[in-house]
């Protein structure tokens, strides 16, 4: 049984796809799992900046241990590739950032 190929669109329409930068790329929104993207991303930023200071430890390791069990829990809940990708970086981020804080002096 042969199938007709039906064309959605123009000529014109289809080479105008660009590439969006969004974490939702199935098209849905995703408040909770880009929120915790989002938390992540600032506790591995926090933790980061705060491992560069010898001074800052106690702050940054609690906040990139924070970092480490948001991440966790982000990828449990992370619904699309673009929130994985991001999550796993950050998560690598914070655990640098905690070894070195921990390198500096720990938690307390």
């Amino acid at each position: 049984m042969a199938h007709t190929i039906r064309r959605t669109g123009t000529a014109a329409t289809a080479g105008a796809h660009r590439p969006r930068l969004t974490l939702n790329s199935d098209g849905r929104a995703h408040p909770r799992e880009n929120a915790l993207v989002a938390t992540v991303v600032l506790f591995a930023l926090v933790g980061g900046i705060c491992a560069i200071f010898e001074n800052m430890h106690i702050l940054g390791a609690w906040t990139a241990l924070a970092g480490v069990v948001t991440g966790l829990v982000s990828q449990m809940f992370s619904a699309t590739t673009g929130e994985r990708v991001v999550t796993i970086l950050a998560l690598g981020v914070s655990a640098v950032a905690l070894f070195m804080n921990m390198f500096h002096g720990g938690l307390y």
